[in-house]
């Protein structure tokens, strides 16, 4: 963990106090462990945050800002990416739980696989035999013998 002890004096949005008198400078790194209680609009808002924040980095690195700030580019654009990803995710996840009892499953909650075993027979079709093929084999089973050793 990045860290150090600090002053009585320093006050600033991005330094975090512990308990203990410990404070850590936070880079604006958003976790997701933090993300994943927030409801959509609450995600939705802090995108929306780290989008404008990355806009005025850019402008920064244009006028010619501080490489602090343009090594801060990269930690927003994660930021944004992570944040876009939890709210995919919970959306897929309530679409699967939507369909879970449905016929049809839409193609993108699908099973991926390969061409061939998408098209494939199910094992409750490929397990099906024709009523002649049935009797055929009740009449001439699978003889059981041995052969007697000399």
């Amino acid at each position: 963990m990045d860290g150090w002890w600090c002053w009585e004096g320093l006050e600033h949005e991005s330094v975090e106090w512990h308990a203990d008198g410990y404070c850590v400078q936070s880079s604006g790194k958003v976790k997701a462990s933090q993300l994943w209680g927030k409801n959509k609009e609450e995600l939705k808002k802090q995108c929306d945050e780290l989008k404008q924040e990355l806009v005025q980095l850019r402008t920064q690195k244009i006028a010619g800002g501080a490489q602090s700030k343009l090594n801060k580019i990269h930690d927003v654009r994660k930021s944004i990416a992570r944040v876009l990803t939890v709210i995919n995710t919970t959306q897929r996840h309530q679409l699967r739980l939507f369909y879970e009892k449905k016929k049809y499953l839409p193609l993108d909650l699908r099973p991926k696989q390969t061409r061939a075993l998408r098209r494939a027979l199910s094992k409750e079709d490929a397990s099906r035999v024709t009523e002649r093929q049935k009797k055929k084999q009740r009449h001439f089973p699978q003889r059981v013998y041995a052969v007697k050793a000399q």
